[in-house]
């Protein structure tokens, strides 16, 4: 019933305006519609969603409930988190306090875990903290941005070895910072725990075709010809092997 009630109360608290912004995007979303104003500046139009505060509270209140009987409930804990990612919107300050809270959690206490009605696995707990990461690069926001770097720092205290926080922060370094030096950094110490990593390898091949260094592109095109599971990607980048090798 608590969980219904914060369902509701979710749901009664939200409405949708269509906002303007001069950013070309909004919470990692394009414009619904995009025009030139009188002085030949870019308008973009978003839809955006709005809370009322008392019936957001409602919510917030029913959920906190909700996990205090049934505390080893993560389902629950995420919904709140994913509440509060879309009510603080570019500044999930309180989500990532939760968030981290979580991680603390789990590693203190070693709660036994449900999903709704399932065990969760420690591999199911580092693959549903990834999501959340997910969520949080995809929001786009240097302060999101930031969340999604100190989450998955969180995780790495306590399992310094796990290749999908690793590549968050090497994705940090290379997408938000700009940084391909760090980047590849983080990268290589993947590829050595796993070396057929998807997203370390993809990621090494991009930084090597920005730094125009082919030796190191082609290195990485080799590695993704094995790993990807895509069959047009790994065409596509033999067909790259080819044509550099065709230009010596």
């Amino acid at each position: 019933m608590h969980t219904a009630r914060f369902v509701y109360y979710f749901a009664k608290s939200q409405y949708t305006q269509v906002t303007t912004k001069s950013q070309d995007k909004f919470m990692g979303q394009k414009p619904i519609l995009s025009l030139k104003d009188s002085t030949g500046h870019d308008v973009h139009y978003y839809q955006e969603n709005f809370y009322i505060d008392s019936l957001y509270a409602l919510s917030s209140t029913a959920i906190d409930k909700a996990i205090k009987a049934a505390p080893d409930r993560l389902d629950l804990r995420l919904e709140k988190v994913s509440s509060l990612m879309a009510y603080e919107k570019e500044s999930p300050d309180m989500a990532l306090s939760i968030l981290k809270g979580i991680i603390d959690y789990n590693a203190s206490s070693h709660p036994k875990w449900k999903y709704s009605t399932a065990d969760v696995s420690a591999e199911d707990f580092s693959a549903l903290i990834q999501d959340e990461c997910a969520a949080l690069f995809s929001i786009a926001s240097p302060a999101a941005y930031s969340a999604f770097k100190s989450v998955s720092e969180k995780m790495l205290s306590y399992e310094p070895k796990n290749v999908l926080f690793l590549d968050n922060l090497g994705t940090y370094e290379f997408v938000v910072n700009g940084d391909y030096k760090k980047a590849l950094k983080y990268y290589n110490k993947v590829l050595k725990l796993s070396k057929d990593d998807y997203t370390a390898v993809k990621n090494c091949v991009l930084i090597g075709r920005k730094n125009k260094d082919w030796k190191m592109e082609k290195k990485y095109l080799e590695m993704l010809v094995k790993c990807s599971p895509d069959e047009t990607e790994r065409r596509s980048a033999q067909a790259r092997i080819d044509a550099m090798a065709q230009k010596k």
